[in-house]
């Protein structure tokens, strides 16, 4: 098939295409074929949508079932059957095991309505208007996510100014030896700083968009003391790094700490459907009816795939898989850049690793290169100088190695192609 129609009729503002120039025709596992018949080992998982692979057998076939069957697809916020099982079994699986109780709000089908959703509700619940954000973070790209984004390119795009945010440093923003919670905490309790308190903070505990950026779990465990200090409610955005990324369901369990709000997405159906979700402490829940709602926050087919991939969660054996895993990329990683003495830092958490290159264009490079030798992986940070694996959680370790084996040959040919350059 050709991408001319693309090229055609397809507005500019298309972005991953341009760096993985194929047409997929099909997907199973952590593996993409295009037309052509090429297969791609997928590191790249649809910016982390597709936690569980592609086409899981445990996930698509009650979907088949429902489908079948003519079950609803659409309801708004009328109640279904299908919502009624998700909330139970997330209830069940999730919440209870962890000792937490939320209420439940569907937004709408994507991140950014249910960052939205929280920014509002924390207004509302508080009376105030400022939410802190932090450097390098990313939330979404309608307007109340993108005032609390830290990326430039992405909020000039909004054309209007962003207001009713505060900017803060995120852990190692400003260097190891700097204690940014010191700076925040200042901030708060210094009358003369200009700050006002807010309604929330709002944190990714991985900056996966921003260049993978890690608090520490002593940093997270401090943040959420500094917020009850000073009655701020704290908003954990587990879009990307939520539904088992970095090992647990949750990411910040193992900072042991319980947000106010939690905002939930991308994986949350399993399957690559539509859904979004707000997770918030049931005496926050002070919305009048009809106050904030959407088309799509009813859509039946994503509660019922969500619901087969809590079938992952009702035992730890995801997460110790994950866990594994996660030694074994970081331990491969930081071998390849000894090995080939190249300037790049690693870091990350389960199944989200970061390796930001010192040549800023290496990571583009090797992200290329990666491509060439059938490898979907990305690139992020604010000049797209991390190379982003985000492989699936379900992906067995003869695939892993495989991709991080295509991943060090690739930086050993941009390594040597700029040797020989410089030659």
């Amino acid at each position: 098939m050709s991408m001319n129609i693309f090229e055609q009729y397809e507005s500019e503002v298309r972005g991953y295409c341009r760096n993985f120039p194929a047409v997929f025709s099909s997907a199973k596992g952590a593996w993409m074929t295009d037309t052509g018949g090429q297969r791609y080992l997928d590191f790249f998982s649809g910016a982390g949508v597709l936690n569980y692979g592609h086409n899981n057998d445990r996930i698509k076939q009650p979907l088949i079932r429902y489908l079948l069957g003519d079950g609803i697809t659409h309801t708004l916020d009328m109640y279904s059957e299908a919502k009624q099982r998700f909330i139970q079994r997330f209830n069940d699986v999730v919440l209870k095991p962890r000792g937490l109780s939320y209420k439940f709000q569907f937004p709408g089908p994507t991140g950014t309505n249910a960052v939205e959703a929280a920014l509002k509700l924390a207004r509302k619940v508080t009376g105030r208007q400022t939410v802190v954000n932090f450097t390098n973070a990313f939330h979404g790209m309608t307007l109340g996510s993108l005032a609390v984004t830290g990326n430039s390119f992405k909020r000039a795009g909004a054309g209007v100014p962003l207001h009713h945010t505060a900017a803060v440093p995120f852990e190692g923003y400003l260097g190891e030896e700097i204690d940014t919670l010191e700076y925040l905490e200042a901030m708060l309790i210094d009358s003369g700083s200009g700050m006002e308190i807010p309604a929330a903070v709002i944190v990714e505990t991985v900056q996966a968009e921003g260049g993978v950026n890690v608090a520490s779990q002593d940093w997270l465990k401090r943040l959420r003391d500094i917020t009850k200090q000073h009655d701020i409610l704290l908003i954990v955005d587990d879009i990307q790094v939520g539904c088992g990324r970095t090992g647990a369901f949750f990411s910040f369990e193992d900072a042991g700490i319980e947000p106010d709000i939690i905002t939930l997405s991308k994986s949350l159906s399993g399957y690559g459907l539509p859904l979004a979700l707000v997770l918030m402490k049931p005496e926050l829940d002070l919305w009048s009816p009809g106050e904030h709602n959407g088309t799509f926050r009813g859509h039946c087919p994503a509660f019922v795939t969500a619901t087969a991939a809590l079938d992952f969660w009702t035992d730890n054996a995801l997460e110790m898989s994950v866990r594994k895993k996660s030694k074994l990329v970081e331990r491969r990683l930081n071998a390849m850049v000894q090995d080939q003495e190249i300037e790049a830092d690693v870091r990350g958490r389960g199944l989200i690793w970061g390796v930001e290159f010192t040549d800023r264009a290496m990571a583009t490079q090797v992200s290329k290169a990666c491509f060439e030798r059938g490898l979907i992986i990305e690139t992020a940070g604010i000049d797209d100088q991390v190379l982003k694996l985000l492989p699936s959680l379900t992906i067995d370790e003869a695939d892993l190695n495989h991709g991080l084996d295509i991943i060090e040959q690739s930086m050993q040919a941009i390594a040597q192609a700029d040797t020989a350059q410089i030659s």
